[in-house]
C-alpha cells in the first residue's frame, strides 16, 4: 500500500480545489461541478468560494446564474445542506440523492406527527403542487392542503420546522428554490424552473459518478470521511459505493490509517509539492468542510477553533500550504 503524508494531501487538495492557480473567468460552472456543488448555507459565501478560484469574476455573477441565466440551482443536497448545483448535473444529483436514507427514519417524522407513508404522500403532493408554479411556503401549504384534503399536511408544511419537511422533496427532484420576494422565500419544481432538464439517470451510474467526483476533490478519504460528507447511509453505504469503483480506486496509507483515492490520481498526488502561498477563503468553503474529519492535521496552529467557531472569513492553513483569498469589500455578493 502506498503512503501519503498530510502535506502531500493538502497540496493535492489545494490543486484540485483550484486554490493554487485561478481558472479563467468563464469557469464558474466547472468549479461548482468539480467541488460537488457550492455550499450555500450563506449565499454570499458560495459566491466568494467561486471568487477565490475564478479570475476576475464579475460582481453579481452567482445570483445572475441562479435567478436569470438559470445555470445554477439552489436546493438541499448532501447532509441536507443548501448547495448550488450546476443545472447540467441535476439528473446526476437527483438520482444519487434520491438513494439517501437520511430522511427515512420513522423517529424523525414522529416528531412531526407523520408516518413514513404520510411523508411519501406529502412529498409527492409537494411536487405536484409546484409543477408549473412558483410560490411561497404559505401558498404551498394551502395548495397541498386543498389537493390532499388534509389539514394536517397543510399545518405541518406551514409550521413544521424551517426546512426538514421540505428536504425529501428537494432531494428527489421535486422542489428547489426560486427567487425570493423581499424576505419571503419561494419554491418551485426543477422541471418548471429549468427548460430542457435532462432525463432521470440510473442510480448506480449516478452514485459511481458522485464517488469519482468526491474522491477527486476530497481524496484520499476513509469510509468515515465519505459517510460524514454524504450524510445519509452511514459506513455501510460508503463502503459499498467505494468498492463499486473496483480498480478505479487504490488504498492509501495515511498516517497508519487506510484511505481511498482514485488510482489515476495517486502518482500525481505523490509528486505534488506544497505551494508556499496564501489564499483566503470564506466561511463554509468546501476545502475546510472536506478537512473537518481530520482537522488536527489540516488546520494546524490552533486554526480549527477560528475556522469552525466564527462565521466570518477565515484563513485556513495546512503545513506549508495555505489556502484562501480574501475578496475586497466591493467583491462580496449579496445574500
Amino acid at each position: 500500500m502506498q503512503k501519503l503524508t498530510w502535506p502531500q494531501i493538502a497540496a493535492w487538495r489545494v490543486c484540485h480545489h483550484h486554490l493554487d492557480q485561478h481558472l479563467p473567468a468563464e469557469s464558474m460552472l466547472k468549479v461548482a461541478s468539480e467541488l460537488c456543488g457550492l455550499h450555500a448555507q450563506v449565499l454570499s459565501s458560495a459566491a466568494l468560494a467561486v471568487w477565490a478560484r475564478v479570475e476576475t469574476l464579475e460582481q453579481g455573477a452567482v445570483p445572475r446564474a441562479l435567478w436569470q441565466d438559470r445555470t445554477l440551482l439552489k436546493t438541499w443536497a448532501m447532509r441536507g445542506t443548501l448547495h448550488l448545483l450546476p443545472v447540467g448535473d441535476l439528473p446526476l444529483w437527483h438520482a444519487a440523492l434520491g438513494t439517501s436514507r437520511r430522511y427515512r427514519k420513522p423517529g424523525l417524522w414522529r416528531r412531526f406527527g407523520l408516518t413514513l407513508e404520510e411523508l411519501d404522500r406529502l412529498t409527492e403532493a409537494i411536487g405536484t403542487a409546484l409543477d408549473g408554479c412558483v410560490m411561497t411556503r404559505e401558498e404551498l401549504a394551502r395548495k397541498v392542503g386543498r389537493m390532499t384534503g388534509s389539514r394536517k399536511f397543510a399545518k405541518r408544511l406551514a409550521f413544521g420546522g424551517w426546512g426538514t419537511i421540505l428536504k425529501p422533496a428537494a432531494m428527489t427532484g421535486r422542489l428547489c428554490f426560486a427567487p425570493s420576494v423581499g424576505a419571503r422565500v419561494r419554491f418551485t419544481r426543477p422541471s418548471t424552473w429549468i427548460a430542457g432538464l435532462g432525463p432521470p439517470m440510473d442510480t448506480q451510474v449516478a452514485t459511481k459518478m458522485v464517488m469519482r467526483r468526491f474522491l477527486a476533490a476530497y481524496g484520499p478519504a476513509t469510509y468515515e470521511d465519505l459517510a460524514r460528507w454524504w450524510g445519509g447511509g452511514g459506513i455501510t453505504t460508503a463502503r459499498q459505493w467505494i468498492e463499486a469503483l473496483g480498480e478505479e480506486v487504490s488504498p492509501v496509507d495515511v498516517g497508519g490509517v487506510q484511505a481511498w483515492m482514485l488510482a489515476a490520481d495517486l502518482r500525481l498526488a505523490r509528486e505534488r509539492n506544497p505551494q508556499r502561498s496564501v489564499r483566503l477563503i470564506p466561511a463554509f468553503d468546501q476545502y475546510v468542510i472536506g478537512a473537518s474529519g481530520h482537522a488536527e492535521h489540516m488546520l494546524i496552529g490552533g486554526a480549527r477553533s477560528r475556522v469552525t467557531g466564527h462565521r466570518d472569513l477565515s484563513c485556513f492553513a495546512s503545513q506549508q500550504t495555505h489556502a484562501g483569498r480574501l475578496a475586497p469589500q466591493d467583491q462580496g455578493q449579496p445574500d
